[in-house]
Formats: structure tokens, sequence, C-alpha cells
């Protein structure tokens, strides 16, 4: 049972673990009203709200610019509440950390169609406006820009989805950032297992909206790793147990948000603005992550196309969990904490 605990844990992305602390310092919770957006598709939304959260204090140059912001991007299915589990925050926020609270003004958007920000279930339903990656990250961008006055970041860091758009704001915005960390992603057009597993779920959810849910787990079994699986379902009877957990957490969410989120991926590429990073880049992965597969080597080549990039490949290990090796910052936390360091030393 405590393996099992352990394996839901890690599959809960849509319902996180609580951090080690109800709150850090200068929690605060808002909403960004964008009027009349217009979606690459064409369609508008007459308002399209951006829920957040902000940690620690905006500090200000002699301009009034604040010099301190924090981008922290979440994955599919998750919302800015994934940043707040123990195994996360209170790794990266405490003192001393690398994304320090009272050295940092961390924010932490939902993404368009997550959490407390816009989303098809409010009620235009499947008469929402399509969205798509590049949509998302500009709603960010203009949250912190228009809604926060934030001209400048040192960091934006992201996992999984959030990784994804990690590597697309540093093409999109070059010169908007000190630094970025894209984890549990690759810079490279959406294809392959990836999107055959999610090509899975939006067909299931369309043709069978109820009975997609029994589906569902398919998509989270891809992404733990078959190590961890297996010491948590070692038999018939604990696997068959597993699955219908995952399936009970699956009647919550609704089919039609699952449907818009799982689409918004379909022209993810973000291989053509390599070349437009300018930023210093640390990009981390995991040789478990089914979805991402070292294997496939798109990574390497697209460091190459970028000044200062790094990437690191975590070794498979007994505490990592392929995809969601993620939420597990005491694994990858070294590399950042190096990386900020090396971002600290240029700004001298």
């Amino acid at each position: 049972m405590r393996l099992l605990a352990t394996l839901l844990l890690t599959l809960a992305i849509g319902a996180p673990a609580a951090s080690g602390q109800t709150s850090w310092p200068n929690q605060r919770e808002g909403d960004f009203l964008i009027r009349n957006f217009r979606f690459e598709s064409g369609e508008t939304l007459a308002e399209l709200r951006l829920h957040y959260i902000t940690i620690g204090t905006a500090r200000r140059n002699a301009a009034g610019a604040i010099t301190n912001g924090v981008l922290l991007l979440h994955g599919t299915g998750g919302s800015s509440t994934s940043w707040l589990q123990a195994t996360l925050a209170s790794e990266l926020f405490g003192p001393g950390q690398p994304l320090d609270a009272a050295r940092y003004f961390l924010i932490i958007p939902d993404s368009i169609g997550a959490g407390r920000s816009s989303k098809p279930s409010d009620g235009l339903r499947d008469r929402y406006p399509q969205y798509r990656y590049r949509d998302m990250v500009e709603a960010q961008y203009r949250l912190i820009t228009e809604g926060l006055g934030i001209r400048h970041l040192r960091l934006v860091i992201g996992t999984s989805m959030g990784g994804m758009h990690t590597w697309m704001w540093g093409g999109m915005y070059p010169d908007f950032m000190d630094g970025l960390v894209p984890l549990a992603s690759q810079p490279t057009p959406m294809s392959g297992r990836n999107w055959l597993t999610r090509r899975i779920r939006i067909e299931a959810i369309k043709h069978a909206p109820e009975a997609s849910i029994y589906t569902l787990p398919l998509a989270q079994l891809m992404t733990e790793s078959v190590v961890r699986l297996q010491e948590m379902a070692p038999t018939r009877e604990a696997a068959d147990a597993l699955y219908q957990k995952l399936v009970e957490d699956a009647r919550r969410n609704d089919p039609i948000n699952q449907l818009y989120a799982v689409e918004a991926a379909m022209d993810y590429d973000p291989s053509a603005e390599l070349a437009k990073i300018r930023a210093p880049l640390l990009a981390i992965n995991f040789a478990d992550d089914a979805l991402n597969p070292p294997e496939l080597g798109v990574v390497e080549p697209a460091i190459q196309r970028i000044p200062h990039a790094k990437f690191v490949l975590i070794p498979a290990g007994p505490e990592t969990h392929g995809h969601y090796t993620y939420f597990r910052a005491a694994i990858w936390k070294p590399y950042l904490v190096e990386f900020m360091k090396g971002l600290e030393a240029r700004r001298e």
C-alpha cells in the first residue's frame, strides 16, 4: 500500500500533493483579464482570464524596473499549484535554495485551459476557441508584461508542457530573460510516441466522452517508469487496484478540458526558432522518460544551435519515475543550483 500511495502521488498531476508548508513568503493569488484575446485560429474570446500565484517580493532597480522575476510553468493536466507540492517547492523555494522565495519574485500562472484560468468547461464547451501552445505562451507574456509590469525575467523554467513552453519562450521573446530551464521536454515537432499517445486520448474523448476515462490511464502509464510500475503493481490484483484508482481520478476531470489541452500540442515545433535563443539554457531530461526518449537523439543537436546551452540527461535509478521525475526536484536540483550561480555571475 505504501508503494501504491507513492505512485498515486506521482500520477495525480491534476491534484498535486500539498506543499510542506501552507504558504510561502508573500504568497498571493490574482486574476489577469485580457479583453478580446485573439487566438492564432482567428477566433476571439471576449474575456480571457489567467489565474496566477506569486511568491516573494518584486525588487526594483533605480529605474523602477522589476529585476528578480522568475516564471514557472506547469505541465499538461496540472496547474500553478503543481509547483507548490513539497517535492518541488520545499526543494526549490526555501532559504538558500536555487529559487529562494526571499530572493526571487516567483510567478506561477495557470495556463489557458488549466486551474482557475479560462477553460472550455466554463460554459462555452466545444464553442470555446481552439487554442494552441503559441496562444498559451502569448497569454503568459501578456500577464508578465501588461498584468505585472515586468519587462525582463531572470529565469523561465517549466516542466513537461511547461518545458515545451520554455523552449518557445526562448525563440519568441529571445531578449526577455536571463536564463531558460526546460525540463522533461524536447525541442522537436510533435510526433512519434508522444503524439500517438495524445491521439488515442483525443479520439477516445471525441467518440465516447464518458467511456474515455477508461483509456486515460494509458497516457499516465506511458509517463511512469516501468520499473516503478512493476514495484507498485507486482501482482495482477495490485495492478487492477491501481487501474481502478486511476479511472476514479480521471472521473474528476471534464473531458472537454482534456480534449482541448491535449489537442493544443498538435503543432508544437520550436525547432525553427532555436537559433534565435540568446539566453543561457539548461535542458534537463530523464533517461527513463518514454515520452521524450533519449534514443531519438534530438536534444543534443538542438543544443549545438544555441550559445551557452547545456543538456543534462539524468540516468534511471531507484528514485527516478520516468517522465514524472520532474516532480522530484531533489534529483535534478544540483544542476539548477549551478546554473543559477552562473546567471548571477554573469550579472555581476
